[in-house]
């Protein structure tokens, strides 16, 4: 009989994989929240209460360095909003977070069925996102399309792997999986051999 040293560098793996995955889901959740609390209230601000909330925002910032790049790149974006497109990106961040909230609760139930569902949705905005980098390349969007994109693969190999969200989540607290023997279990290890 073989020591069990080999399986334990599998499941260290296993285990650093559904933390990222977890870790992962959390702030794609957190994502969609922001996205969420961000997209309401653009339904209903006009493009003047916007620009007025970020003079209003960056100008304590730009009081102590008048060169901050994160306060001029507030003013600026808000500078050029219509009506139109402040209903657009309303639409937008609303459906977008909605979306991303709604796979993180569904995965977090772990209904294996949902996967599919999340992959598609995830894969739809990462198209989108590699699309607004080419007509408008950012930092901030390059780092978003990435970051799916290892959410995808995480989530493309736990629904491959038929694993749920919540086994993930106890085997990243070092848990066994729920049904499984316990080591000092020789009764249900004997039975599990001999099945």
């Amino acid at each position: 009989m073989q020591p069990s040293a080999p399986q334990r560098p599998a499941n260290r793996h296993q285990r650093l994989v559904d933390i990222v995955f977890i870790i992962g889901v959390f702030f794609k959740g957190l994502d969609g929240v922001v996205e969420l609390i961000a997209g309401i209230p653009l339904l209903f601000l006009g493009p003047s209460t916007i620009q007025h909330l970020a003079h209003q925002a960056t100008a304590d910032e730009l009081q102590e360095d008048p060169h901050d790049l994160i306060a001029h790149l507030i003013l600026h974006g808000t500078a050029s909003l219509t009506a139109g497109a402040t209903v657009l990106a309303a639409v937008y961040l609303i459906f977008h977070g909605g979306v991303k909230l709604a796979i993180v609760i569904a995965l977090m139930f772990g209904k294996l069925r949902v996967y599919p569902w999340a992959l598609a949705g995830l894969v739809a905005f990462l198209v989108l996102q590699i699309v607004q980098l080419t007509l408008q390349p950012s930092i901030g969007v390059a780092v978003l399309t990435v970051f799916d994109a290892i959410i995808i693969i995480l989530t493309f190999r736990e629904w491959r792997e038929h694993r749920v969200l919540p086994e993930a989540w106890r085997n990243a607290l070092g848990r066994p999986p729920r049904g499984a023997a316990s080591p000092g279990d020789g009764s249900r290890h004997a039975d599990a051999q001999s099945a």
